[in-house]
């Protein structure tokens, strides 16, 4: 029915209703009492029904499916008759409330003296079926209804219950709405149904079904599955449903393949592509937001050929039903179930069936037929015998006898007792410890909707109210499907969900699970594999997010969880592991005294340095010898002094740079170095005084004699002091960690503080050799048999060559290596000065004695 068409049916009987209370409330004549009115339709038989002082109306899916109605528009169309498979699982809900209503009648506490009436009938899940219903609870059942009188209310209906899906309680809670007619549900769980602007007068005990899509959302993250297939009813409570779960599933990270829409009385060729979907798809976990009987169609074709291998996660309007438990290729399915409760004596009841009272009621009839596969008439089928009322329903295993997780019926029964709680608070009234009830006090249904409000109770240990909404708290049990030994699936609770406990506490699972066929281990269903540390996700062109690739970390970044979305780089100091997965602490690289390229530069320091001293032992042993007295003696022991000393302020450079070894090494080296080219630079200046006092009217020794040699030595030595002193005041060495020459180690250095300092020391060091140089180099040709300039030529010649190659080879040179050319330049241009101009010396006063002598000194060659 179109809502158009559905809207004006309900504004038609709404006027209908206003002018029936016009009458009954004007004076009439006992001419106009006698008028009548007919109704022109015939009336659906309900499936069960009794009077009482107050009746309640509802449905219940006793059959599947109805007969298709033919309209030609040439006769009247027939009635809608529900047909197709029994379900026995829906007569033991009707069963339930008839239960509860015999309960309530013989209570002495709630309701006493009053009788409660019932009218159900057949929805069989059916939405023209239902809206049918709805019309004639409304209507009422008396087919006559005489003008101005007073009639009873036994045919009015006070309010509806409904354990039909969502569609059809959908349609009648529309039409209920327009009258302020209240409808109770116990199974219909779209979450559309909580709006009260569209449903005000919509109750349920059941909880909605946004809850339950955040449970199955939660289930499906907890066992780590994200790549999932969804199906669902292509109806009100499927369409809703899986809207409400597909948005939890994408809050949690969850990735659906694929989602699917039926329903059962879709043609054969749609549901087998909905199969054949779930046959071919790689995602191995399939959350089923379905109906039962739409479920049971799809397991059917699933079931034709080889079953593909899922993990079923249920939803709650199937994962209990016994009948589709049936279906072995299930076993391991888990789903959220409402919460099983025990109902003393319901059994019995339902148990206690006599085959008058069957064969009375045409139900009933169809049932213990279907059940027995017998007929109480003659049939002509051979494999059909007569019912003959010794059957045993003790002894059948059918959903209507199965008892032992009363879930659905225990919502049901629930349902009745908040009407009768609603009816009661409206009619009844407690004086002392007596409750007075009152039957004939005219109750509108309006009345018992305004009552249900404030409905609050607990029976059996089950507690009822409902919220701003209409809907009670929301409590799930987690199930799994158990096979036993024998081979029967079975239904294990495994946990539970409650939505009143605080975020992040609501799921709790406190028992093993099974899994798709049979197995213990928990099935894998992603699109692609963890990432393991040390890689990233990336994903993949066109896919959802749960497809990637895992690419490994660049260099410098680690990745230290599962599926990291990026990598991140290490701190300044750390650098990853080969594994790319943790931090750790560079390396930190300097001159350590233990290496092997520490010891052979200290060992050639101290070399050197032993070098010097036993040289001016040698001097001073044979200081009054012509060869050690021709060139100033003082600055010869003044010049291995100093060379002494550049030797051992090489060690300086080995070692941990600390605060005062780089302030020491630079400065050391660099005084020590122009004390000692000062000293070469005096004996030079007097090899060229020496003779040039030789001729006629010179007297230039006379300005440059020792003191003038030593007072040459000591201010040139004082400038580099001053550089020195300025460069450690204004901006000295200190230690530092590089960490940009090499990524993955720190090298401990002297920062140089003032470049301009250092190569402000260097640069004196140069000035001084090359002038030095020069000296030597004109003097060089002088004869004398103990002329030093060509030595100080050769010396000179090699100690700038060094420090010529040392500039670029010290920028060019990493790390440690630095500060091994440095030590290297110092002791190499520290040898060249020694065996320059102390070895062929030396040479001569121990092999050569008797060229150690004055006469060998004058003589000319």
């Amino acid at each position: 029915m179109s809502p158009v068409g559905l809207s004006g049916l309900v504004n038609g009987l709404k006027q209908e209703f206003e002018s029936a209370e016009a009458l009954k409330s004007s004076d009439v004549t006992a001419e106009a009492s006698s008028a009548k009115c007919t109704l022109q339709s015939n009336p659906r038989l309900p499936a069960f029904s009794a009077d009482g002082d107050f009746v309640i109306g509802g449905v219940s899916s006793i059959h599947y499916q109805h007969y298709a109605v033919i309209y030609n528009y040439t006769s009247e169309p027939e009635s809608l008759r529900c047909t197709g498979s029994f379900n026995g699982r829906g007569l033991r809900f009707s069963r339930t409330v008839l239960f509860a209503i015999e309960e309530i009648n013989n209570s002495t506490e709630l309701l006493p003296g009053i009788k409660l009436g019932y009218r159900i009938y057949d929805s069989c899940v059916s939405v023209p079926v239902s809206v049918h219903v709805a019309f004639q609870l409304l209507n009422g059942e008396d087919p006559l209804f005489y003008k101005g009188m007073n009639c009873s209310q036994s045919g009015v209906v006070m309010a509806a219950f409904g354990d039909s899906g969502s569609s059809p309680l959908i349609s009648m809670s529309r039409i209920f709405g327009s009258f302020n007619f209240p409808l109770v549900s116990n199974f219909a769980t779209c979450a559309c149904l909580s709006n009260k602007q569209q449903f005000p007068t919509f109750f349920r005990t059941i909880p909605s079904d946004h809850y339950q899509a955040d449970a199955l959302a939660k289930l499906v993250k907890h066992f780590g599955w994200t790549w999932i297939g969804a199906v669902h009813s292509d109806s009100d409570y499927g369409n809703n449903g899986i809207t409400s779960f597909l948005e939890a599933a994408l809050i949690e990270g969850i990735c659906v393949e694929y989602t699917e829409s039926f329903f059962r009385t879709d043609s054969r060729s749609k549901i087998q592509r909905v199969a054949n979907v779930i046959r071919r798809s790689t995602a191995k976990v399939v959350v089923a937001f379905t109906a039962a009987g739409d479920m049971k169609v799809l397991l059917e074709e699933l079931a034709l050929n080889t079953p593909p291998s899922r993990q079923w996660i249920g939803s709650e309007s199937w994962v209990t039903d016994p009948l589709l438990m049936s279906f072995s290729f299930c076993a391991g399915t888990i789903g959220v179930a409402i919460q099983q409760s025990v109902i003393p004596g319901l059994r019995d009841f339902l148990l206690d069936l006599s085959p008058s009272e069957v064969i009375a009621s045409s139900v009933l009839t169809e049932f213990w037929e279907d059940a027995f596969n017998c007929s109480f008439k003659k049939t002509a089928d051979p494999d059909k015998r007569e019912c003959d009322g010794m059957e045993d329903i003790k002894t059948l295993k059918s959903p209507y006898t199965e008892t032992s997780q009363l879930r659905i019926a225990n919502m049901m029964y629930k349902t009745v007792y908040a009407i009768a709680h609603a009816i009661h608070n409206a009619v009844c009234q407690q004086t002392n410890e007596t409750i007075q009830c009152d039957k004939h006090v005219r109750l509108e249904p309006k009345q018992v909707f305004t009552e249900l409000k404030r409905v609050n109770f607990s029976k059996n240990g089950y507690h009822v109210s409902f919220d701003a909404n209409g809907d009670p708290v929301a409590f799930y049990e987690l199930v799994n499907w158990q096979r036993d030994d024998s081979g029967i699936t079975e239904l294990v609770t495994v946990g539970y969900y409650d939505a009143s406990l605080p975020k992040g506490q609501e799921f709790h699972i406190n028992r093993n699970l099974t899994w798709v066929d049979g197995g213990t281990q928990i099935p894998v269903s992603v699109c692609s594999e963890s990432c393991h540390p040390g890689t990233r996700k990336a994903l993949q062109k066109g896919k959802p997010i749960c497809c990637y690739d895992c690419i490994p970390c660049h260099e410098g970044k680690i990745s230290n969880m599962t599926d990291s979305p990026d990598c991140f780089l290490c701190p300044k100091e750390f650098w990853p592991n080969p594994k790319k997965d943790h931090c750790f602490p560079k390396p930190v690289e300097f001159l350590f005294f233990d290496e092997v390229l520490s010891i052979i530069l200290a060992a050639f320091c101290i070399s050197g340095a032993c070098l010097a001293i036993i040289t001016a032992v040698i001097f001073f042993c044979h200081r009054t010898t012509p060869i050690v007295r021709a060139n100033n003696s003082e600055l010869s022991f003044l010049l291995l002094f100093s060379l002494t000393l550049c030797f051992l302020c090489s060690l300086t450079f080995i070692g941990a740079p600390s605060e005062w070894s780089c302030m020491l090494r630079h400065t050391a080296f660099g005084i020590t170095f122009v004390l000692c080219i000062s000293c070469v630079l005096g004996k030079t200046v007097v090899v060229l005084m020496a003779f040039n006092a030789t001729l006629p009217g010179s007297n230039a020794m006379k300005w440059f004699g020792p003191l003038q040699q030593r007072m040459t030595v000591v201010f040139l030595t004082l400038i580099q002091v001053i550089i020195c002193t300025l460069w450690l005041v204004l901006s000295p060495p200190f230690p530092m960690k590089n960490l940009t020459t090499y990524k993955e180690k720190i090298i401990l250095e002297c920062a140089l503080g003032s470049a301009v300092g250092f190569w402000a020391v260097l640069g004196y060091i140069g000035l001084l050799a090359v002038f030095c140089f020069v000296l030597a180099g004109l003097a060089r040709k002088l004869p004398d048999n103990f002329n030093e300039a060509k030595m100080i030529t050769f010396s000179m010649l090699i100690f700038c060559a060094v420090w010529i190659t040392f500039i670029p080879a010290y920028v060019s040179s990493p790390g440690k290596y630095t500060v091994a050319v440095e030590i290297f330049a110092i002791l190499a241009s520290s040898f060249g000065l020694i065996l320059c101009i102390f070895a062929p010396k030396c040479f001569i006063i121990l092999f050569q004695p008797d060229k150690n002598t004055k006469k060998y000194l004058m003589n000319k060659n």
